[in-house]
């Protein structure tokens, strides 16, 4: 199709890279998947390659992630599980003190494991990778004191009587 005003092609528009928010929601493909039981999971060690932040609620942690300015295909290490309704968010190992004392917060460190799918097809209910690294390169870790900075944003900005735990 021409643009009539220029006397060019039109430029096909390239897809919009989801929101943390949209990524967060499970597609109809991805519970067909999970109500076929299909998919495995296993026990991932924290502390080694990354420690796991646990933030709930779910929505506090997603806006965390997008107030960082962290694109949803950056290759960051986000996992949610939908049954509890966490967020985690992987951090660089032992950088996790600096979210101590949070609400809704905690830090999975050298000593915890944290339920991963054993690839990154095989989301499930409790353990949904929504932010995953790129073939072959090692995954994005969110720096842990911007992450706490942004938390500590929307606890303080949060309204008398919002539940932020």
């Amino acid at each position: 199709m021409a643009n009539a005003s220029a006397g060019r092609p039109a430029k096909a528009k390239k897809p919009a890279t989801p929101t943390w928010h949209e990524l967060a929601q499970p597609s109809s493909h991805k519970r067909a998947r999970w109500d076929r039981g299909l998919n495995r999971t296993r026990w991932s060690p924290c502390g080694k390659a990354w420690d796991a932040v646990a933030i709930t609620p779910l929505d506090r942690g997603l806006e965390a992630l997008a107030a960082l300015g962290t694109g949803p295909r950056s290759g960051a290490l986000v996992l949610v599980d939908h049954l509890r309704g966490v967020l985690y968010v992987m951090v660089p190992p032992g950088s996790g003190d600096v979210l101590a004392g949070l609400s809704g917060v905690r830090v999975l460190s050298d000593g915890n494991e944290l339920l991963m799918p054993a690839t990154y097809d095989d989301s499930t209910a409790s353990a949904d990778l929504i932010s995953y690294p790129r073939d072959g390169e090692p995954p994005v870790l969110v720096p842990a004191d911007q992450l706490a900075d942004r938390l500590r944003d929307f606890t303080a900005h949060a309204p008398e009587g919002a539940s932020v735990s």
